[in-house]
């Protein structure tokens, strides 16, 4: 709970930047009659299906907010405008259903952003659209997307067509098109971050939401979904859309200012991100229930960035996972295991500042001493501590011991799951290596399942040596499990933050 109200707190700080930094007036100019929306200034306009050509129109009396009217030979398109426009001049595109649980746009308007809207497919006519509005009236050439049911098929559509020209995305109980959902990943790899609101009980949830976060979880995308419990199809959005809102205005203010980039990246390395999937239980007051919540906003994000594989294969390269506030001195974790979404000893220590480095994999020799080497050569040449910590388990925790035989002098400690001696690394014998780990008082946290195959001949051999060779060592045997183990992180975090040498 303290990490939700710690997550919204920050939404909010960014919100206010937002309404204090671009609150100020831009003028934008519409020809035509104007109507009013919900107390804003609306301006419609025609455009020609063929020559595309865009004319103003009066709104139809009787229609309302809303659009009833069709003319033949064109779509009918609409604008409507703040009291006062944020400084670049954001706006929302709805997808479709025009007017239609509008509670979102409305509190987006006054907020300074403008709200568009075409009433057809995407399509040319999009394109179209778009040009109208940030060539001939300054729009942000980044729109906010919000689209309900066919409308996230729109909004998909386009903007995996033009993920350069995408803020963000807000989709409610979203239809996907398969040949969209096969460029979903270009969202993900341009770093447009998704906003899915679902009923449990919606028929789009498993077969359209589900794959579009299986997909970019897997791309290191970020995608917040709210899952509300009991509803179906209908009704669409929240009825206090504050999350939603908060949501939009705080990802049109970074995709407005990308945050620089750590001195340690360069052109070498791809950006993504990585967070937990966890599940928080929310309650929602208006709508009188319970609302599943996952994914940034809730949960805590890192940016991660992986070194560019020329490799046809797609071979393992070098990942560095950055904390959002590093720790004096710049503590990290010289992991040899590949990283899955449930590391929870890895995201305690990214919350305590510490960086996270996976090794990488070679395409035909595994872990390579040099590499290695390279590595730790260019972190700490860039102010990184120059003791990490060595993290691996199983055969990976054996090649965290055979770096450290050779560089002693260069490791804070080594924590290791059920470990394995063996290496790729090298062909010196790994027991024999823990003489010279030992007498440079390098400390090890072992923790091993009692069920292990491995525990008998490794993780005991390797206790019972140590201790002989007066070295430091804390061994958590789990008893009844195997192989695979679950680990406390609270204890395992405080063993490994013990070991740091002395921070400036």
């Amino acid at each position: 709970m303290r990490k939700i109200i710690a997550l919204v707190a920050v939404l909010l700080i960014t919100t206010s930047i937002f309404n204090t930094v671009y609150a100020q007036s831009t003028t934008v100019s519409f020809s035509g009659d104007k109507t009013t929306w919900r107390g804003f200034d609306r301006y419609d306009f025609l455009m020609d299906t063929l020559s595309l050509e865009i004319t103003p129109f009066k709104a139809v009396e009787g229609e309302g907010f809303g659009i009833n009217a069709e003319v033949k030979g064109k779509v009918r398109c609409l604008v409507v405008v703040p009291k006062t426009a944020a400084v670049g001049n954001p706006w929302s595109w709805r997808g479709f259903y025009w007017d239609h649980e509008p509670q979102s746009e409305v509190e987006l308007l006054k907020k300074g952003f403008f709200i568009g809207y075409i009433n057809c497919d995407a399509g040319r006519q999009w394109d179209a659209w778009y040009a109208f509005l940030t060539k001939e009236h300054g729009f942000s050439k980044k729109p906010a997307f919000g689209g309900m049911s066919r409308g996230a098929i729109n909004a998909y559509a386009w903007s995996v067509n033009h993920p350069d020209q995408v803020s963000c995305i807000y989709a409610d109980n979203a239809a996907i098109m398969p040949e969209s959902l096969a460029k979903i990943a270009e969202l993900a790899r341009y770093d447009v971050p998704l906003l899915s609101i679902c009923g449990s009980e919606d028929f789009l949830y498993e077969k359209n939401t589900l794959p579009i976060e299986n997909i970019y979880l897997q791309m290191g995308g970020r995608m917040t979904i709210l899952v509300k419990e009991g509803t179906a199809h209908h009704p669409h959005s929240l009825q206090n859309p504050t999350p939603i809102v908060d949501w939009v205005v705080t990802n049109v203010a970074s995709a407005s200012k990308p945050s620089p980039l750590p001195g340690f990246i360069d052109d070498s390395f791809t950006k993504s991100y990585y967070y937990n999937p966890q599940n928080s239980y929310l309650y929602l007051k208006e709508e009188n229930t319970w609302m599943t919540a996952r994914g940034p906003g809730y949960t805590p994000y890192y940016e991660q960035y992986k070194v560019k594989s020329k490799s046809r294969y797609g071979v393992s390269s070098m990942v560095i996972i950055v904390p959002n506030k590093p720790a004096p001195g710049k503590p990290w974790v010289f992991r040899s295991d590949r990283m899955d979404r449930n590391a929870l000893v890895d995201q305690a220590l990214l919350a305590k500042g510490y960086h996270i480095v996976i090794t990488p994999i070679t395409t035909q020799s595994g872990a390579v001493m040099e590499q290695w080497n390279e590595i730790y050569k260019m972190l700490t040449d860039h102010g990184f501590s120059k003791k990490p910590v060595l993290e691996g388990s199983g055969v990976n925790a054996g090649e965290c011991i055979a770096w450290t035989m050779e560089n002693p002098e260069k490791v804070s400690a080594i924590y290791a799951v059920n470990p394995v001696m063996r290496s790729l690394m090298t062909k010196k014998n790994l027991f024999e290596g823990l003489i010279p780990i030992g007498k440079a008082g390098v400390p090890l946290l072992i923790v091993s399942g009692s069920q292990d195959p491995w525990f008998k001949e490794h993780t005991m051999v390797i206790d019972q040596q140590y201790k002989k060779l007066g070295g430091k060592l804390k061994l958590i045997v789990k008893e009844g499990q195997g192989h695979f183990i679950t680990a406390d992180p609270e204890v395992i975090v405080k063993g490994i933050v013990r070991t740091e040498p002395t921070r400036p």
